[in-house]
């Protein structure tokens, strides 16, 4: 999502720009120590915010401009995210 929202927010280059580079370093940084491991839901349902609030609003914007265009991109990566969300805090993921 976030190469996507670089993309078509900053211009088509070769990776990312250095704004969008952080960001996604963040996140993975982020996702890495989540202590729900492999029962993590998406961040919106999850009870512990570890996004410091300028990353979540940073990650909430693109999310809300990449979510409508992953539909046409990678449809069965968008659906799976549409479905992580409806899933209750404690149930695994299937790998």
């Amino acid at each position: 999502m976030v190469r996507l929202y670089c993309r078509k927010r900053h211009g088509p280059r070769v990776g990312l720009c250095e704004e969008c580079a952080e960001l996604l370093d963040y996140a993975t940084c982020r996702l890495d120590r989540c202590p729900f491991g492999p029962q993590k839901t998406t961040c919106v349902n999850c009870p512990v915010h570890c996004y410091k609030p300028q990353m979540r609003d940073r990650v909430k914007e693109v999310m809300r401009f990449s979510g409508p265009r992953m539909l046409l991109r990678h449809p069965i990566l968008a659906i799976r995210h549409l479905l992580d969300g409806r899933r209750e805090r404690g149930e695994a993921k299937e790998p």
